[in-house]
């Protein structure tokens, strides 16, 4: 599997010509390995694909704001959907451009705010100054990996048993690099009645909702009309980002920790974990997973 990596890339507008002239590079998302398998009937070489892991930065007006270790793909949903998750951006049309930039043993993401954006994240960074540790994202405070957290419980969406159970479900079919690895975590957006209807898959669990936040906001998709679906454990992170996107429900295959509970109550989302078959917990804000096949849709 590869996938193509252009730069510059503006999210909106630009001529044909312009985005003909952008250079194309590819990088494989999988690669090809061999090793020892061990069974009960003996050992044997064999070939097994394996995710690559790219060490990726995320700059803003010129400085490194973040470093993650990522899936080489879906980059300009990264771009994007980690500008609005972490409350860089409040919408799109706050980035100019965002231009790739391959230098072999990683990838720097440049993206270049807007005025007043801009002028927010100067402000920011100059609040943050100061020595940095290996904290949330590149989080440089306690303060900033506290954060307020949006509110979501306004949206009208509820969801019944059988939404929670099937959204997991169709999750695990729209995992093509986890079937071909058994190695990435994925992040999906369920609506009632249409099912998953995009999802993203990475090796680390924060970057594949941070792409889902990024694909679903190109896609013009509003989080209040469905729920954020993962395939990981439930940190505070994860809570953090579901209420950017706006959505009112977070579904976990896994266990959430304390902080996100707490966190997840605080918002007013309903968290919900522990998905395993047709049997599930329920964390948080229960009255909005209803019995039967009634739901009423933001």
């Amino acid at each position: 599997m590869t996938t193509a990596l252009t730069s510059p890339s503006p999210l909106k507008g630009g001529s044909e010509n312009e985005r003909n002239e952008v250079e194309t590079v590819t990088r494989p998302a999988t690669t090809q390995i061999t090793r020892i398998a061990r069974r009960e009937t003996g050992s044997t070489a064999a070939c097994r694909m394996v995710p690559e892991e790219t060490p990726i930065a995320l700059s803003f007006a010129g400085t490194t704001h973040a470093v993650m270790m990522a899936s080489p793909a879906d980059f300009e949903d990264f771009a994007l959907g980690f500008s609005l998750t972490e409350g860089i951006v409040s919408s799109g049309d706050e980035i100019e451009a965002i231009e790739m930039e391959d230098h072999g043993a990683g990838i720097d993401i440049q993206i270049r705010l807007r005025d007043q954006a801009n002028t927010r994240f100067q402000a920011r960074r100059r609040r943050l100054a100061g020595p940095v540790g290996c904290g949330l994202c590149g989080i440089e405070s306690i303060e900033e990996a506290m954060r307020s957290v949006c509110q979501v419980g306004d949206a009208a969406l509820t969801l019944s048993q059988d939404d929670i159970v099937l959204s997991v479900r169709l999750l695990s079919k729209a995992q093509p690099m986890h079937a071909e690895t058994g190695a990435v975590h994925a992040a999906g957006f369920y609506v009632p009645g249409k099912g998953v209807v995009m999802a993203r898959e990475d090796v680390g669990r924060h970057n594949a909702l941070d792409k889902l936040a990024g694909g679903l906001a190109r896609a013009g998709l509003t989080g209040a009309s469905g729920a954020v679906v993962v395939t990981s454990r439930v940190s505070v992170e994860m809570v953090q980002k579901a209420a950017a996107i706006g959505s009112r429900f977070i579904i976990a295959v896994s266990a959430p920790t304390a902080l996100a509970i707490r966190t997840a109550e605080e918002a007013g989302m309903t968290l919900v974990a522990l998905v395993r078959g047709d049997d599930f917990d329920i964390f948080t804000n229960p009255d909005r997973v209803i019995s039967g096949a009634e739901r009423h849709v933001a």
